[in-house]
């Protein structure tokens, strides 16, 4: 008899999960989304015709498995090589690019990847760097005499005496940077982005995100680059994630693709239910046999399967959880933490700043280090894709706030939190107020796991979720890790391949990691 997995979340954990048990199993997926969208945090956003990724996504991986995958759905544009070294073999048959809809939407008519340079600088003193920061004659002529002897003083000094052990982000990015490069360069963006002080937050978030990277590894990048020519495809597998020169986007933004799998999982006989937010989870012994979940009109249904995947905030979870949690566990989940997301798009006439040819901007996003304003990254919608909007003679930026839901910025009206927006980057020199013609808000919640909080003890956590065989923690939030969207596919990818092979064994999905060599290639 067909089984059924029951997914929580549509984001791109939830949505591989969905579409791979159709490609290679007879196990039917139904999949419920909270809110009223696909993709998760990798979802499009539009607004009067301009589309806004949410949090700016690259698609590019280290692992073969998801680059052929996003490639078989999505191609590369014609004319367009996305490098032939890509050497996994999917063994699963071809999946089809093209889509029906009963509604088409042109962004889904058009199925193909751009191939975008990656350009990302960092702006301090109201002035761009380049990122990552690579001690150039231009950043030290920037710098400044004073401020250039320091960085290299405390960066020998660094080398000559690391810190063992390294037990907060502080001394992670110190032992790769030296202590003035990370006070200059680091600590004002980092600590916006988790509100609060780089020697508590756990030195696992930078094993995490930027385990390979250092100031070293960033100057030879440097070096190697200005002697080779620009690589003629994707697959830039010997180059830290950091530093790679481009990388694949879908031509009307991150959303498309996940939009696009959505229709497949239904044409193959999946079900997605929009608007269904899972709050009781039933388990028996070690097992979970159903959920319940409630719409906006409280409406309610219950759902049966033989395997679940969870992609909400752990904290929901546990609390949904009709089993005996022991205290321990009850209290690390509810001593979790996360940080909420707001990007602002404005829609300007100009900037006020250009590149020296008088040009626009040639980022894709900017991280502004300047400690004078919330503001913590920008994005140049029109460098990700030219067709993130309508009219080429304007620009489309995206202004991204980090916050919890209860700061008053979080609470702010839409009107309030525009004008503050604006007079923000009309602060530090970014554009003049006068040259924004229109603007919209979109918050996140729960965007970005923290590695603080009660994170230390999430272990006690995994031991009890673990325990329950066929409950699979997937993605993002679903693991509490700071997950790329690769990872969070692999994770998905992974777990499907264990329950194909008859295997409910969890610890190889927990290692799934973002600078690690993944399982395939090491298989």
């Amino acid at each position: 008899m067909p089984k059924t997995a029951i997914i929580i979340g549509a984001g791109p954990a939830g949505l591989t999960a969905g579409l791979e048990f159709l490609r290679r199993s007879d196990v039917r997926p139904i999949i419920l989304e909270s809110s009223d969208s696909i993709g998760g945090i990798s979802r499009t956003v539009r607004y009067k015709g301009y589309r806004m990724d949410i949090g700016g996504h690259r698609f590019f991986s280290k692992s073969d498995r998801v680059m052929n995958w996003w490639m078989e759905l999505m191609p590369p544009q014609a004319g367009q090589n996305a490098g032939a070294a890509i050497s996994y073999q999917n063994k699963s048959r071809t999946l089809p690019t093209e889509t029906t809809t009963t509604a088409p939407d042109p962004a889904t008519e058009d199925l193909v990847m751009l191939i975008r340079p990656r350009k990302s600088r960092i702006y301090y003193l109201r002035r761009f760097f380049d990122y990552p920061i690579t001690l150039t004659v231009d950043t030290l002529s920037k710098l400044g005499l004073t401020r250039t002897a320091r960085v290299g003083l405390s960066y020998i000094a660094s080398h000559l005496k690391q810190i063992k052990p390294e037990k907060s982000l502080e001394d992670f990015l110190i032992n790769r940077f030296g202590r003035q490069l990370y006070l200059t360069f680091f600590k004002s963006y980092t600590e916006k982005v988790w509100g609060m002080p780089c020697h508590e937050i756990s030195a696992e978030w930078g094993a995490q995100r930027i385990k390979g990277l250092s100031l070293t590894t960033a100057v030879m990048h440097f070096l190697k680059k200005a002697f080779q020519k620009k690589p003629d495809g994707i697959a830039q597998k010997g180059t830290e994630t950091s530093l790679i020169e481009q990388f694949m986007y879908p031509k009307f933004g991150p959303g498309q693709l996940w939009e696009h799998v959505a229709d497949l999982i239904q044409q193959k006989g999946g079900e997605i239910r929009i608007g269904w937010r899972v709050d009781k989870v039933h388990c028996e012994g070690n097992r979970i046999v159903s959920v319940e979940a409630v719409n906006a009109q409280g409406e309610r249904q219950t759902l049966q399967g033989d395997y679940f995947f969870s992609t909400m905030p752990v904290r929901e979870l546990i609390n949904a959880m009709d089993a005996d949690v022991p205290a321990d566990v009850r209290e690390v989940s509810n001593g979790l933490q996360y940080r909420d997301f707001i990007t602002v798009g404005l829609l300007a006439n100009k900037l006020r700043v250009k590149e020296p040819d008088g040009g626009l901007l040639k980022d894709t996003w900017i991280y502004i280090q300047e400690p004078d304003v919330l503001l913590g990254r920008l994005q140049i919608f029109n460098n990700w894709s030219p067709y993130m909007l309508p009219d080429p003679d304007k620009v489309w930026i995206g202004l991204e706030y980090f916050c919890y839901d209860t700061d008053e910025l979080w609470k702010m009206p839409d009107d309030e939190l525009r004008a503050f927006a604006i007079s923000e980057v009309e602060k530090i020199g970014i554009l003049n107020a006068e040259d924004v013609t229109d603007g919209h808000v979109v918050r996140v919640p729960k965007t970005y796991p923290a590695y603080f909080g009660t994170y230390d003890r999430f272990d006690e956590i995994r031991r009890f979720t673990d325990g329950f065989e066929n409950l699979f923690l997937v993605g993002r939030n679903g693991m509490h890790k700071y997950n790329n969207q690769d990872h969070s596919m692999l994770t998905a990818m992974t777990a499907v391949d264990n329950i194909i092979a008859g295997n409910l064994d969890k610890a190889i999905l927990w290692e799934i990691n973002t600078e690690q060599e993944y399982h395939e290639e090491k298989k």
